[in-house]
């Protein structure tokens, strides 16, 4: 472990036994330095890495915050990442993987959680899918926001933002590309109007099963896809 890594850990390890709460300002420069037992230099390292990682927030003129540490804050790089791994054929894979093992499920809590009034945000996600058939730019947004509403409904944010992050813009829109290109995109909102459907008869393992089918077909479809590109045929 590196000396800037070591200044990283011990100011983490303030936040996580509550010296440093959610909120709170730390020590001036040398004053933390000091309590860490570091360098000045070590310690503005650490700050600037943690301010990175929205761990910290620097606030000019006023000083050093610790920030409210919500996942949806502290997670939010993950998206950004997802968005630079697009020309990785297997990590596009894994992360496809990934969304079949948490959505179908999330989808299934969301049935046993969600209130009339969520599923009539879902409802206006896929009737606007619905009018957007040959759009890719509207039918990627509104796919978007219709499966954020689903996972929302679990209540659980981290569950939500991580879902978020794996899907990825460019990714989303570049199978709606090939969906609408090969006239599959009949079929995919199929499958969304299925999970509506399950949703709202609050049937959880139908839901389920409705979301892991959806997600599995679009799964096949990528995997398909790479192929294509892999073997050097276009892949778009």
């Amino acid at each position: 472990m590196s000396l800037t890594d070591k200044a990283i850990e011990r100011i983490r390890e303030l936040i996580r036994t509550g010296a440093l709460p959610p909120g709170s300002k730390l020590p001036p420069e040398p004053d933390l330095a000091a309590q860490l037992g570091l360098s000045r230099n070590l310690a503005r390292e650490a700050v600037k890495a943690l301010a990175v990682a929205r761990v910290l927030e620097v606030r000019r003129g006023d000083g050093t915050y610790v920030t409210s540490l919500q996942p949806s804050l502290l997670l939010e790089g993950l998206g950004g990442a997802v968005e630079l791994l697009q020309g990785d054929s297997g990590a596009l894979r894994d992360l496809m993987e990934v969304r079949r093992l948490l959505e179908p499920v999330a989808t299934g809590l969301a049935a046993t959680r969600i209130s009339d009034a969520q599923l009539a945000e879902i409802k206006s996600h896929l009737d606007a899918m619905r009018e957007a058939r040959d759009d890719v730019e509207q039918l990627n947004a509104h796919d978007a926001a219709f499966h954020r509403a689903v996972v929302s409904a679990t209540g659980n944010e981290s569950l939500l933002t991580l879902l978020e992050g794996i899907s990825g813009r460019t990714l989303r829109a570049r199978i709606w590309r090939g969906l609408v290109d090969t006239r599959a995109a009949g079929r995919t909102l199929a499958e969304h109007e299925a999970i509506f459907a399950a949703l709202s008869r609050r049937d959880a393992a139908l839901s389920q099963a409705a979301a892991l089918l959806h997600v599995s077909s679009t799964e096949q479809w990528l995997r398909e896809h790479l192929s294509v590109g892999e073997s050097g045929a276009p892949s778009d």
